[in-house]
């Protein structure tokens, strides 16, 4: 049976005039001149922008991160031309609060999306209001996960009155409630964060909702196929009898998420390109995330057998968080809720399928990805069109025997593929590190345009220049869960926090007093803990967690501005 929360039919939403006025008449941002020197004649003023962004997508799930199995012919093309980020890190690992500050170039606890269940502020600013207000066309295509609309499964409501006033007329953080999408597409604001333009695919696996919807059903899709559970009755082929959410999609891949923001896309840029105008685009694909349900030829281009299995698989994780013990015997057949975190439980056999479903769903992103740099090729833009590819967190996929996400700081979840080429600069690869939080301040950075009070993060723009140096001595990982939710948990941790240090010292500690210290250098696969008996780096690495810590405490919410 589907069932659905349906009630947001008497929802008001504000004008797109009063949604834009807010930011109209504040400071122009500064123009800079651009180096022209390896774009050769430039057809705009200004770079074009791409912003590619996956989901869910592990740093080491890609041809040109090592992995031989994969196979990502664009995406290793990209990395050719451009500069790969090998020491690269969330700022948070959960959707929300990472692509929050990817946007805003804050962290977590400063933008105040902190976790699943909130919207950005409407008020929030961002790198790309800066472009729009620079003249660019801006557009996001795919998942956008800054409202809570598919997430309100994460939230847990609090009896008392708030704690700040919400200023927002009613309906301001429903633009992502899929409901919104089921019999026609409602009127769009004229800036969503910054967005003059956006066509939403909101959900995950073979549930398609939002614009993306409409499109599918435009394309010939039947509704029943499309509009499905989350749960072991959705609609699907060659389903895992291990774990329900590795299937096979029940509808052609011409009608899927990644096909949706691959064609969007392309018809944006056509018609920028052909308006004469500096674009940004981001082409934001909800896969590879669970579910796990490429369609098509995608779904069986690996054999499971034929999969290797990550080398901490079996790790008996005596000396791991009394969280991460739990999680880890918890199979996924036991799941409460498909987004609940848990364990391979010595499944070996689930973990292959798991992992070659993946494989197709990233060959099949990698491949429509092929289609937007042939658009951007085919439209003489490739030499004024800086590429950036990132993903908003990984996945465990087996590592120490875990899966999925949640509150789980280990690699698997904290790092993610980053790679930025900008056609003035050679390709280089670096090991300096760098943060989801200096995505926005590096492209406000290479397009010559001005910042905004309470940016965090750093322009990587000096590595892009020499990829020898350094722009930080560290990366600081923030992981909260709302109050309510923590106490109604029980054994998760509140509040989780990790610093990397460029010595490869990694430090983990949660609100139940628990912690972790591991030389990633060393033990590069975090099997071994630093034991406490090693005060002298325990010590040094509490004191850089501080540090890190006061840095990032904001100051910058209700600063008064010159005018």
């Amino acid at each position: 049976m589907l069932v659905y929360l349906v009630g947001l039919a008497s929802v008001v939403v504000p004008t797109p005039t009063n949604w834009s006025s807010r930011w109209r008449g504040r400071r122009s941002p500064r123009r800079h001149s651009i180096s022209r020197t390896r774009f050769g004649p430039m057809s705009a003023s200004q770079p074009n922008i791409l912003f590619i962004i996956t989901d869910q997508h592990r740093a080491d799930h890609v041809g040109f991160a090592g992995n031989d199995v994969v196979r990502t012919p664009n995406l290793d093309a990209l990395a050719d031309r451009g500069t790969v980020f090998e020491n690269a890190w969330v700022a948070n690992p959960i959707c929300m609060p990472n692509r929050a500050t990817i946007m805003t170039g804050r962290m977590p606890s400063a933008h105040g999306v902190i976790f699943n269940d909130r919207s950005l502020d409407w008020g929030a600013n961002t790198h790309v209001r800066q472009f729009s207000e620079a003249g660019y066309r801006t557009a996001l295509i795919g998942k956008s996960h800054l409202q809570h609309g598919m997430s309100r499964n994460s939230v847990h409501e609090v009896h008392a009155q708030a704690a700040v006033a919400d200023p927002y007329e009613p309906g301001w953080n429903t633009f992502e409630d899929f409901e919104r999408y089921l019999d026609d597409t409602p009127e769009m604001p004229t800036s969503f964060y910054g967005f003059d333009h956006i066509e939403l695919a909101i959900d995950h696996g073979a549930r398609v909702s939002g614009h993306h919807l409409r499109w599918a059903l435009d394309q010939g899709g039947r509704y029943e196929d499309l509009v499905v559970p989350y749960t072991d009755e959705s609609p699907g082929n060659l389903r895992s009898d291990r774990w329900w959410q590795v299937y096979q999609a029940p509808y052609p891949e011409e009608l899927h998420s990644t096909s949706f923001v691959a064609d969007r896309t392309v018809a944006f840029i056509e018609e920028a390109a052909a308006a004469g105008q500096p674009w940004l685009a981001w082409a934001s694909f909800p896969d590879p995330h669970h579910p796990i349900c490429p369609p098509g030829d995608w779904f069986g281009r690996h054999d499971p057998a034929d999969i290797d299995l990550p080398p901490s698989v079996d790790d008996p994780l005596t000396e791991a968080t009394n969280y991460i013990q739990r999680v880890a015997r918890i199979h996924p057949s036991k799941q409460r809720m498909w987004v609940q975190p848990c364990g391979v439980d010595g499944d070996h056999e689930m973990l292959r399928q798991a992992i070659a479903a993946t494989y197709g769903m990233i060959e099949m992103i990698d491949d429509r990805v092929g289609q937007i740099l042939a658009a951007v090729e085919r439209l003489d833009q490739t030499r004024d069109t800086i590429v950036v590819f990132t993903s908003d967190h990984g996945d465990m996929m087996g590592d120490h025997g875990l899966m999925l996400k949640g509150s789980m700081h280990y690699q698997g979840t904290l790092r993610v593929p980053i790679v930025i080429a900008d056609p003035r600069r050679d390709p280089a690869r670096t090991t300096s590190l760098a943060s989801s939080v200096d995505l926005g301040p590096t492209l406000l950075d290479l397009a010559g345009l001005a910042g905004y009070d309470g940016i965090q993060g750093t322009s990587l723009t000096p590595v892009l220049d020499d990829a020898s140096v350094a722009v930080r001595d560290h990366v600081l990982v923030e992981d909260d869960l709302p109050h309510a939710l923590a106490e109604s948990r029980g054994t998760s941790p509140a509040k989780n926090r990790t610093i990397v240090a460029a010595d490869g010292l990694k430090y983990s500690r949660h609100s139940t007093g628990e912690d972790q210290l591991f030389d990633l250098v060393a033990d590069p696969h975090e099997m071994t803990p630093i034991q406490r008996t090693d005060s002298a780096r325990r010590a040094q690495m509490i004191e850089r967690l501080a540090d890190a810590l006061m840095a990032t405490d904001d100051d910058a919410r209700g600063t008064p501005l010159a005018v």
